[in-house]
């Protein structure tokens, strides 16, 4: 994911004189090196001070440049109350990215692991919210997020290097990538190439809607969705409270009401561990998705 966020600064660099990008003294694990070395007269490593970076991006956005801030997601978050005050608030032209999110800095503990950025994200007025699924994917919706006007923040994970989406990018946009009639499954990230796997050969029609917009929300695919199939389950590498499956069954609560079932990590911190022990540790591999799309279309027309 990170390598493919490189490249598309590169991309764009090229090509966008105004393109500034900064970092909090992570330019190489973050891939934002390239860019550096490229254009070093573009790019600033303010140290380890994400809350610097933030304010330097919004006098940079002030100044008709087109700001890229990155940091690992987790330590971007140190910055939210100048995201909020400076960037959201007086709607500014600046693109925040965090790297190695949810739980793909799995070996480096709970520290390390971002759960909570997209709802802290989410809730601010003003800002667009992104979290693509697979390394081309990244490539669109970083030109998709500076070519567009306004503050926006999207999460990256560290090493993930599938290629299961051939759907085009487009900001806003929620895709079908497989028709159902049992149950919706809604799902962002990598974590979409899970579903999919799980989608196959289970014993229930599952539609797969990959949401790698969360803010704003495609109401209109959930929705015709959740009519579809009448049964919904949410699956995200992030808190259960307050990212995509929250924006869903919030949608879906005043619309359209029918059983969802969120699957994500619970309410608490990450711990140590391969990639893989531990989205099986939080049932987020496609065994586990799969038994929850078939308790959930027993549910279809509950509520």
């Amino acid at each position: 994911m990170r390598v493919a966020f490189g490249e598309g600064l590169l991309e764009l660099g090229e090509e966008l004189e105004d393109l500034v990008v900064l970092t909090a003294d992570v330019a190489k694990p973050t891939q934002a090196i390239g860019f550096g070395e490229r254009f070093p007269h573009r790019f600033l490593n303010v140290g380890i001070a994400e809350q610097d970076m933030v304010d330097i991006a919004a006098g940079l956005a002030l100044s008709e440049k087109v700001p890229v801030a990155v940091a690992f997601a987790p330590f971007m978050m140190r910055a939210w109350e100048q995201v909020r005050s400076t960037i959201a608030r007086c709607s500014l032209n600046v693109k925040l990215v965090g790297t190695h999110s949810g739980l793909s800095a799995a070996d480096e503990g709970a520290s390390h692991q971002s759960l909570e950025d997209v709802a802290l994200m989410r809730v601010l007025p003003n800002m667009t919210v992104v979290v693509p699924g697979d390394r081309e994917e990244v490539k669109e919706a970083t030109r998709a997020i500076v070519e567009s006007k306004g503050p926006a923040y999207m999460r990256i994970g560290r090493d993930e290097d599938a290629r299961f989406l051939e759907e085009e990018f487009r900001l806003g946009r929620a895709v079908v990538l497989k028709d159902g009639s049992d149950v919706a499954v809604f799902s962002n990230g990598y974590l979409t190439s899970e579903v999919l796997a799980a989608a196959e050969g289970a014993p229930v029609d599952a539609m797969v809607i990959h949401v790698p917009t969360v803010k704003p929300l495609d109401s209109s695919t959930v929705l015709s969705a959740a009519r579809r199939t009448g049964a919904a389950v949410c699956v995200e590498e992030h808190s259960v409270i307050g990212g995509m499956g929250s924006a869903v069954s919030e949608l879906l609560s005043e619309e359209y009401p029918i059983h969802v079932r969120r699957m994500g990590v619970g309410d608490t911190f990450g711990e140590s561990g391969t990639y893989r022990e531990l989205l099986e540790k939080h049932r987020l591999t496609a065994t586990h998705i799969r038994e929850a799309m078939v308790e959930a279309a027993k549910r279809r027309g509950t509520r």
